[in-house]
């Protein structure tokens, strides 16, 4: 009975460390996502030049830590994914109206048909 008892101490201390350190180690980084369908008549070079813009905003902006733009598989009449990570919540606030924000605006927003965002973190 001892043992037993012993056991499932160890085992449920094991398990709350366990999830104290998932807490602890999960990212505060906040990543936008964004699926894009474009208006008709868009060229590919116009498509590229706003995947561009996204690849260098981490160089105009110091609160985006990486971007993705290569889209692997796309389901609906989106074609194209935007994925931006924040290093917080705060850079992320700050982007809205950022400098950055308005001269990627400039080549994307012109040919954006539709798009869908979602905010994820931890």
């Amino acid at each position: 009975m001892k043992k037993l008892l012993l056991s499932l101490l160890v085992t449920a201390g094991l398990l709350g460390a366990g999830t104290a350190f998932a807490a602890a180690s999960a990212p505060k980084t906040i990543v936008h996502v964004v699926t894009v369908s474009w208006k008709a008549g868009t060229t590919p070079e116009q498509i590229q030049a706003a995947l561009d813009g996204a690849q260098a905003l981490p160089a105009q902006y110091k609160g985006i830590t990486h971007v993705w733009t290569k889209t692997v598989k796309a389901q609906g009449d989106r074609t194209h994914a935007i994925v931006m990570e924040f290093a917080d919540a705060e850079a992320f606030k700050n982007y809205t109206d950022s400098a950055a924000q308005k001269e990627w605006y400039k080549v994307y927003l012109p040919i954006r048909e539709r798009s869908t965002t979602f905010d994820i973190s931890n």
